[in-house]
């Protein structure tokens, strides 16, 4: 191979030994995909230097690189070239030589990026296992094919790995010159690369016409091709017995082949692509899981953030008003939960409250927790009656292809003179303690969003001053201890029946504290949410 003539740099970082032309007026120097020189290198940046031709000469420039570009080891942020100076990004591992075409040197005469064996990556496989921490999924995939397809003399090669089946994905493709195939249009046959999955073992195949194997191999053929190299991407993990035993596990299998030039592959050489093979599947799962770490980390922002908004949606836990006292709070057993309760004041003067249950957890019962409240504040300026708000929310849910839509209702209406109207669709009996005992507010229907026939019916009863209202989750009635006993209703009873007379607020948390208590730290799969409503009319 004809090394570049003109303006060019002797390269030398851990895919091997070349030489490149500077043959555009602004020449990237990078890690990145894309960049016309592309490094490897630990402290080579995405984005490292730039080489700009001016009339007075080539002037490299630093891109704001971490660790730096040197000229003849010293740091420099713009520096103009002279035939023979040293560039090195960063301290290790990378060092350029600047050379023109009227004075050569003895870098000017390189060997050849495709070699008959794998030396010019045998600093690739030391650093494998470092790049895996500090570089995404696609930078791997593209340095472990381009040094293979450059090593062997490939015309092209792509890389498969194993979904959570085992089912090989065409993860990247590449051809010569460092050039990404698009996954749409590129053909191969699966038979190759499923059976060294399958099998494990490296597979080379010199000349699949002059072995023989055309017919076996008829879908390759087909694609006209007739050279073709798999090896299999092998995690290697050793055990801790006593003979230190090895387990093995294919994640997938690099694939090189060419339909004119054979590979070039001595034994040795096999040897190290092998080598290769197993540095890179430990580098690509690195990526794999560093990925996964940032998209867990993404996801977790997001979760956050669900929370907050769902927070936000939720009315301040304390309302007064010169007829009532009322608190409330939600404690959601995950980030984001299903529990809900309102305040609304309604038009004619009326406290409109109430406490609801979503079906499951997570963002689809936050979803459907927020469509709820938005149609419970829409109907705040109405007087209507809590039994035909929850037949509506019914019929809402009934009209949207809504998975999990199903959730427990409790709607009630507190007017000044004492009137209490409610309506209870599946949810918790809330607890209302008057001077002559406790009562369970049951009258109402079944759970909202599953039945389209369903009808809700509502009661009336006349409250007395310090008449109080209890309402709450099967997450207080259901929170268990360590022995699997769950707190009940009759501990609910208990607790407030001991406070009755204390202002809302202390009969709230007398029932969170209890609890607590009664859980002992063990872990709570539900939402814990509860409201404590008194009738106090100013005298």
């Amino acid at each position: 191979m004809t090394s570049p003539t003109g303006p060019r740099l002797a390269v030398h970082d851990r895919l091997g030994s070349r030489v490149v032309a500077l043959d555009k007026p602004v020449f990237t120097i990078g890690r990145r995909d894309g960049h016309d020189l592309q490094l490897a290198g630990t402290e080579v940046s995405r984005d490292h230097a730039e080489i700009v031709s001016t009339p007075e000469g080539f002037v490299i420039r630093d891109r704001g690189s971490r660790y730096g570009t040197f000229v003849n080891r010293e740091r420099v942020t713009e520096r103009r070239l002279a035939h023979g100076d040293r560039i090195e990004c960063g301290r290790i591992g990378t060092s350029l030589t600047f050379l023109l075409t009227d004075t050569p040197t003895v870098d000017d005469s390189l060997p050849a990026p495709a070699v008959g064996d794998f030396r010019q990556v045998a600093t690739l496989l030391q650093g494998l296992r470092e790049m895996g921490s500090d570089r995404v999924l696609d930078e791997v995939l593209a340095l472990v094919l381009d040094a293979a397809i450059d090593a062997t003399g490939a015309e092209r090669g792509f890389i498969m790995l194993a979904d959570e089946r085992g089912t090989l994905e065409l993860k990247l493709a590449r051809a010569v010159g460092h050039v990404t195939l698009p996954a749409a249009g590129f053909q191969t046959s699966r038979k190759i690369p499923e059976q060294v999955f399958a099998t494990g073992q490296l597979l080379v195949m010199t000349d699949l016409f002059e072995e023989g194997l055309a017919a076996v191999h008829t879908g390759t053929v087909a694609l006209g091709i007739r050279h073709v190299l798999c090896a299999p991407l092998r995690l290697v993990r050793y055990v801790e017995r006593i003979d230190r035993s090895a387990e093995r596990q294919q994640i997938g299998v690099l694939y090189l082949d060419s339909r004119e030039k054979g590979l070039l592959l001595s034994q040795s050489a096999r040897t190290a692509l092998e080598a290769l093979a197993t540095e890179a599947a430990l580098a690509i799962e690195n990526a794999r899981l560093y990925q996964e770490g940032l998209e867990k980390a993404r996801l977790d922002e997001e979760l956050r953030t669900a929370s907050r908004i769902q927070q936000a949606l939720l009315p301040e836990g304390r309302r007064t008003g010169h007829f009532f006292d009322a608190v409330g709070a939600a404690i959601p057993s995950r980030a984001i939960g299903g529990d809900f309760f309102d305040y609304q004041d309604l038009g004619d003067g009326r406290l409109g409250f109430g406490l609801g249950d979503v079906t499951g957890k997570g963002a689809p019962a936050a979803l459907l927790t927020a469509l709820v409240q938005g149609i419970l504040a829409a109907h705040a300026s109405t007087a209507t009656r809590p039994d035909a708000v929850i037949a509506l929310v019914n019929r809402v849910l009934l009209s949207r292809r809504i998975e999990s839509r199903f959730l427990t209702l409790f709607l009630g209406t507190l007017s000044p003179d004492g009137r209490l109207t409610f309506c209870n669709a599946g949810q918790n009996p809330p607890l209302l303690f008057t001077s002559n005992g406790t009562r369970r507010l049951e009258t109402g229907g079944t759970l909202v969003g599953a039945f389209e026939n369903a009808t809700y019916d509502a009661e009336e009863l006349q409250l007395r001053p310090g008449d109080t209202v209890v309402l709450y989750s099967d997450g207080i009635t259901e929170a268990m201890n360590v022995a699997g006993e769950e707190f009940g209703e009759d501990r609910v009873r208990d607790v407030v029946r001991g406070v009755l007379g204390e202002s809302s607020e202390l009969i709230l948390k007398a029932v969170f504290d209890a609890v607590a208590a009664f859980a002992r730290g063990a872990p709570q799969h539900d939402d814990l949410t509860a409201v404590v409503l008194q009738f106090r009319p100013l005298s």
